[in-house]
């Protein structure tokens, strides 16, 4: 992780910085509810539809606030990433609008829909197994070769600061403030620039992680204080499986207030709900936020509650599997 750039973490001027210079690229994406859903849980939840996003999902906002701000240098040596799929269609989109090559390494168990539009924006991949250290000495060979840039998913503040303006934009659209943030957790840039605009413009509304019991490594660091590594976890949640970075986890460790975990059947479950109840589609990832509430109803309560709905990049041929009988 030495080889990526951004180690000083973002103040709320620099997110709004930031929404300032990627909004004309990308989606506002709607604030979305439903009664059903609220009047089973006995609370409210407002959704904020990041998988309406510009290539599926909320990563295009890190990914090209980390472009465009190295875009020379980009431009004269190209990028490299390593992701199972959404960060790599997203690096892959922001590349092709700048006109920057990029080459993605992915695992070879990256769903079929996710690596296609990788290469439907132009993208080069480079499969390894599936473990993060493939994944990540995979694309050191790359830089050494290459001389390419590297863009991590998740642990550079450039990335973090990206992701923060989904809160920006979501607590900006929103009458009022809410009780709880709620966001999938899988290496941390999501949830912790959420942390730090919270902490900035909504101190008041506590931030939750929500991860896979079968992922559970953000979890245990949570409750240990002490960094524990994500080992070939099992989730459905392909884009939960990697573990906290250097410099998300100390922002999760300081400005969250939990991180909850939730079952496999009820990440199922979750999806089944915004799809049938909602008609709007989500991946299994996107699910996990509401799966954790539905896991802990009593937290939320009679409480007002932000749910991130992360992405939409599902693989249909998959759809079988995700909604077996009985699940």
């Amino acid at each position: 992780m030495n080889s990526f750039k951004g180690t000083e973490i973002p103040d709320i001027k620099q997110i709004k910085k930031a929404y300032e210079h990627i909004r004309k690229h990308i989606h506002q994406t709607p604030l979305m509810s439903s009664h059903q859903i609220n009047s089973l849980l006995n609370t409210s939840i407002i959704f904020k539809c990041e998988n309406f996003q510009k290539a599926g999902a909320f990563k295009i906002r890190g990914a090209l606030y980390a472009v465009f701000s190295n875009i020379d240098e980009h431009k004269s040596y190209g990028i490299t990433t390593h992701s199972s799929g959404n960060h790599a269609q997203a690096v892959a989109l922001a590349g092709s609008m700048a006109n920057i090559k990029v080459h993605v390494v992915m695992p070879e168990t990256a769903p079929k829909v996710k690596t296609e539009a990788v290469k439907s924006y132009g993208g080069i991949i480079t499969f390894c197994k599936p473990t993060l250290k493939d994944r990540e000495k995979t694309m050191e060979k790359l830089i050494a070769q290459y001389g390419y840039k590297p863009i991590h998913s998740y642990n550079d503040t450039r990335v973090i600061t990206g992701q923060a303006t989904t809160s920006l934009e979501f607590l900006d659209q929103l009458e009022g403030k809410p009780d709880y943030i709620v966001a999938p957790v899988g290496g941390g840039g999501l949830l912790s620039g959420i942390c730090i605009t919270c902490s900035h413009i909504s101190p008041d509304t506590k931030v939750i992680g929500a991860e896979p019991e079968m992922a559970d490594d953000a979890y245990l660091s949570f409750k240990s204080k002490q960094f524990v590594p994500s080992v070939a976890p099992k989730t459905i949640a392909d884009g939960l499986r990697t573990s906290l970075g250097s410099i998300t986890m100390p922002i999760i460790l300081e400005k969250a207030s939990d991180i909850l975990l939730t079952k496999e059947t009820t990440i199922i479950r979750a999806m089944k709900l915004i799809w049938e109840r909602m008609k709007i589609v989500v991946e299994p990832s996107a699910a996990v936020a509401l799966a954790a509430i539905l896991d802990n109803p009593e937290i939320f309560e009679n409480k007002t509650t932000g749910v991130i709905l992360t992405g939409g990049n599902i693989d249909l041929d998959n759809l079988t599997e995700y909604f077996k009988p009985n699940t």
